[in-house]
């Protein structure tokens, strides 16, 4: 049986009783099809824009504290505040998008978060860029929860894994892009130049993720639904064995790469080492081990079971932080490496597996994993930096560790449910 696109099904309250048989025979889009791959590399292209957009502003934030005459902590709002945004976005995205077509609130999410991307570029005061900064954390939350609700949705299960996997590798991509790009540009022009075509990319990605990405299929917009529908569904998402567990790995797992990456560069940028932005921005081509950790370990854990993939990222991540403490830079730049494959790899598979556990809401599921990823990232990278005022390297380090022993934990856990 054939549906037709989101845009031209009738919307309704409840779908009715004689639609559910009908839906059972739609098929999913299995590994190896020519829909699965397009829809893999649409999403794989949001999750660049999503990424590339939300932490360009990363290797900046030595120049924002020159230019503007701010802190590292006052500098890292920059970032911290769109994060945040970002999380309260994606929490109420997570209840609108069971209203809306998948397609249409991502590209729209998209489009205003670039063209906002723009708007930063030319900013002239530190305030402006701030208020810029944290409306495209608002704009951008339409894409992550949706995304991840549209793989577990239409994606046949054996190819969940692998299609997740790319969507991650996706945003590694796009966080790789966000670094390097700014940093090289910003040394041969400014950082406002490196900005603005970080902002004409994630435009020309739209696009891209626009005529690729097939109509849903296994969705139907529900509109009507009220405060008490959402309060019961959210209510149910804490009470599903394991997801609790799942949503306090996003938190650790951003939290972490995210403190990591903020304040390596003030590490790298002073004595001994004084290296310049192209030169860290160098460093920052080890994101693209996030490429091959995604979709590999989502290939893992449909194989040797998400947990176990889960805690060895895990500690990979600890033995790359431990790395970083090392005075070598070689050792510095390997440690920078172990810690993002293991959190690419973390990531993929936990992403995942909130969508196989969430019996339905699950984009509401999604959504509230996601907003713990960027309450980590914002909270946690936020405060890191007043322990790298106050302690230095080895204080982030110690910040970075005890979350990550939290999150073994919580992994061990998961594993005797599993």
């Amino acid at each position: 049986m054939t549906l037709p696109p989101e845009s031209q099904r009738t919307a309704s309250a409840v779908p009715s009783p004689a639609a559910a048989p009908a839906a059972a025979d739609i098929p999913y889009l299995e590994r190896g099809t020519r829909a699965y791959w397009r829809a893999a590399i649409a999403l794989l292209f949001a999750g660049y824009a999503t990424f590339s957009l939300l932490y360009c502003v990363q290797p900046l934030l030595p120049s924002f504290s020159d230019a503007f005459g701010v802190t590292p902590a006052q500098s890292s709002l920059s970032l911290s505040l769109s994060t945040a945004a970002l999380a309260l976005s994606i929490f109420v995205a997570g209840f609108v998008s069971e209203g809306w077509s998948r397609h249409k609130l991502m590209t729209t999410s998209l489009t205003v978060s670039a063209v906002l991307t723009i708007g930063v570029s030319i900013a002239p005061h530190w305030h402006q860029l701030l208020a810029l900064r944290f409306l495209e954390g608002l704009a951008l939350g339409g894409v992550p929860a949706v995304a991840m609700a549209y793989l577990a949705e239409e994606v046949h299960p054996d190819g969940l894994g692998l299609a997740m996997g790319l969507y991650v590798g996706g945003t590694a991509i796009g966080g790789m892009a966000g670094r390097v790009i700014t940093g090289v540009v910003a040394d041969l022009f400014s950082w406002r130049v490196a900005i603005g075509t970080i902002g004409v990319l994630g435009l020309l990605s739209m696009l891209a993720f626009r005529a690729l990405l097939p109509p849903s299929r296994h969705f139907v917009p529900r509109r009507g639904l009220g405060f008490a529908h959402h309060r019961t569904a959210l209510l149910k998402q804490f009470t599903r064995p394991g997801l609790p567990l799942l949503f306090l790995l996003g938190f650790v797992l951003m939290g972490s790469f995210v403190t990591l990456y903020n304040y390596i560069g003030y590490r790298l940028l002073a004595p001994p080492y004084r290296l310049n932005q192209t030169e860290i921005g160098a460093i920052f081509v080890v994101y693209l081990t996030g490429v091959v950790a995604s979709p590999w370990s989502g290939r893992m854990a449909d194989t040797f079971g998400r947990a176990r993939v889960l805690m060895a990222s895990l500690l990979l991540m600890a033995f790359g932080l431990a790395l970083t403490m090392l005075h070598p830079l070689a050792a510095i730049a390997t440690g920078i490496a172990c810690l993002t494959f293991g959190f690419f790899a973390g990531h993929a598979v936990a992403s995942g597996w909130v969508g196989r556990l969430a019996k339905e809401a699950k984009g509401q599921a999604a959504a509230l994993y996601l907003l713990a990823y960027y309450i980590g990232s914002s909270v946690v990278g936020s405060y890191g930096g007043r322990v790298w005022a106050s302690h230095g390297w080895n204080g982030v380090a110690g910040l970075v560790g005890t979350l990550l022993v939290i999150g073994l934990l919580a992994a061990m856990r998961l594993r005797r449910r599993e």
